[in-house]
């Protein structure tokens, strides 16, 4: 009996799995549509209002922020689309990740500080959702449906 409950248990993980990789693909065109959106009209933004921008960056002591305002921007709305398209996302995500991170280390820094003693205000700041879909990206990269896919099948 016990091994036809295990028999049992073992086939139905082997579903479970198989659905679960059946699912891996449209959730990664769902994490880099949505994320590439946010982060391409994020950049945009701040392409649009480069002085505010330039001004904040200057208030956080970062250097040139004449010359990193418009860098971060193009970034981000670069970085968007490309995660919008599929396209070197392996390359993409590592990018947005050290992107956040420096915004973490730049403009939250006591809540990246925070990340073991106080999570809930490292996952409440504002870089958190856009550095986690960018580590996913560069984990797992885009998925099949996407132009990395299709470029690797040609």
């Amino acid at each position: 009996m016990s091994s036809i409950r295990n028999s049992g248990l073992v086939r139905l993980h082997g579903h479970f799995t198989h659905a679960c990789r059946l699912l891996q693909s449209p959730f990664l065109l769902f994490v880099r549509l949505y994320w590439g959106w946010q982060f391409a009209q994020d950049g945009w933004e701040k392409l649009q209002h480069l002085a505010r921008v330039t001004d904040y960056f200057s208030s956080l002591g970062l250097p040139h922020p004449g010359v990193v305002a418009p860098f971060v921007s193009c970034v981000e709305l670069v970085g968007g689309v490309l995660l919008i398209l599929g396209l070197a996302s392996h390359i993409t995500g590592l990018v947005l990740s050290v992107n956040m991170l420096v915004a973490y280390w730049t403009g939250d820094h006591m809540a990246l500080e925070s990340i073991f003693s106080d999570p809930g205000k490292f996952y409440a700041a504002d870089p958190f959702t856009f550095l986690f879909a960018s580590l996913i990206v560069l984990v797992f990269g885009a998925g099949l449906f996407s132009l990395d896919a299709l470029i690797q099948r040609k």
